[in-house]
């Protein structure tokens, strides 16, 4: 990967050479971003952005062969080839059907920008920094275009009107039930009525406009987690689907699961000596890729706690290869910050060196906090244990619990059976496996 010191590497595609290096002596200007590489057509981004795997891609809509919608349709082909990869579409259509296309499969490392508004402030950086570890951004105009046609109408009540303006706003469904003193399955039911309302009486037809509105609640909402809580971590839908689900606060499922949490080693002294605004680009050049690593295998990145980084696999989606896929992101981790840690070498940066710890087991998993605001969360001793397992990886490798290796369908090649190891919180002695680099 070609990566910046400590920085986001964006590639950029736009058929129009003027306004192509306009946003790129624009980006120019900030020390954390770096072009790697430009596209004029829809052939040439996928190619390009293919290789180069940036961070994040900047494109516009409409380029050759058809002018129709080849930025849209290449950056999904980028996201197929490398999940994770954060996009900004840059458009002068504020049509909000090309919103939805880029957003049908889920918000998440998605940005929807107008040309016009882009040097309005720094709007273009925002968007970049957020896409690149999983935020999205939606222009406030397509977010007006989205509800304007319907709203015009004039055929809602006062109590639809309110109703509407909290979804546009972005409230969370619990938020709403709790503001209308009404429980999250009624205002569902309420929404509903009035999506289906507005379709029939929006001028653009009834399934467009009830498309639109689907659409504008569920980008709104995504936008306005992502930053708060655990949804803009989620692959794209989990968020969606948790929300949705209707389950009560502190109500908990039983699942299987692996955790993965990852740890940098000698932090502490790497922070005491470092500049603190490159150590904080590094830090999230760092967390990118571990986000970037976890989610390409179907995981869900739980949080990140100083300089650790957790993540979960089988759930909030039970899946029964959990292990196999903890233990493919876990190599794809090292070998991102292996990447990384080169780069940052040649430019005179200390190296993240990081140790992993890997644990199976079942954990309770619930939405925990307030109605306002809530987090999904695990509870089990599994947690706990992978914590003390990471201890004992040194740079490089990585500790499976004797669960863990025994989940695996393909044991790795290269590994070593520890001697019983007693850890904090267990009264016995557990019995891991260390894979990586072995001597």
């Amino acid at each position: 990967m070609n990566e910046p010191s400590g920085g986001i590497t964006v590639f950029l595609a736009d058929d129009n050479i003027i306004v192509r290096e306009g946003v790129r002596a624009m980006l120019a200007r900030n020390p954390d971003i770096e072009i790697v590489g430009v596209a004029d057509d829809y052939d040439s981004l996928v190619a390009g952005a293919s290789t180069l795997a940036p961070n994040v891609v900047v494109s516009d809509i409409r380029m050759p062969p058809s002018f129709q919608s080849e930025g849209i349709d290449g950056c999904k082909e980028i996201r197929k080839r490398h999940p994770g990869t954060g996009v900004v579409i840059l458009s002068q259509f504020d049509d909000p059907d090309y919103a939805i296309a880029l957003l049908s499969e889920g918000a998440a490392g998605y940005a929807y920008l107008l040309k016009d508004h882009i040097a309005q402030g720094d709007q273009l950086v925002a968007a970049i920094r957020a896409v690149a570890t999983g935020g999205s951004v939606l222009d406030p105009s397509i977010v007006d275009a989205m509800v304007r046609p319907a709203v015009r109408k004039g055929d809602l009540s006062a109590d639809e009107e309110a109703l509407l303006a909290m979804l546009a706003e972005g409230k969370p469904i619990k938020a709403i039930a709790v503001a209308r003193k009404a429980t999250p399955a009624a205002v569902n039911h309420e929404v509903e009525l009035l999506f289906a309302g507005l379709a029939t009486s929006a001028s653009a037809g009834a399934q467009g406009a009830l498309r639109r509105l689907r659409m504008l609640h569920d980008a709104i909402v995504s936008r306005e987690e992502q930053g708060e809580s655990l949804s803009r971590l989620l692959p794209g839908g989990l968020a969606e689907k948790l929300l949705a689900s209707g389950r009560e606060l502190g109500e908990s499922e039983m699942l299987t699961v692996t955790v993965v949490m990852s740890d940098i080693r000698g932090y502490s002294t790497i922070s005491e000596h470092a500049d603190l605004s490159t150590l904080a680009r590094q830090l999230n050049t760092h967390r990118a890729e571990m986000n970037r690593a976890i989610i390409g295998e179907g995981g869900t990145v739980m949080q990140y706690v100083g300089d650790a980084v957790m993540a979960v696999f089988g759930a909030p989606v039970p899946s029964l290869d959990h292990a196999d896929r903890a233990v493919a992101a876990v190599a794809a981790m090292h070998l991102a910050q292996q990447a990384v840690n080169a780069s940052w070498l040649e430019a005179g940066l200390p190296p993240f060196p990081i140790g992993i710890g890997v644990s199976t087991g079942e954990v309770a998993a619930a939405l925990l906090g307030s109605e306002e605001r809530a987090e999904y969360t695990m509870v089990g001793d599994v947690v706990n244990l992978c914590q003390r397992l990471q201890q004992f990886a040194a740079s490089g490798q990585s500790v499976l619990s004797e669960a863990t290796w025994d989940a695996l369908s393909v044991k790795p090649g290269a590994y070593e059976r520890l001697d019983p190891q007693m850890v904090k919180g267990r009264d016995s002695a557990v019995q891991p496996y260390r894979i990586g680099p072995l001597g």
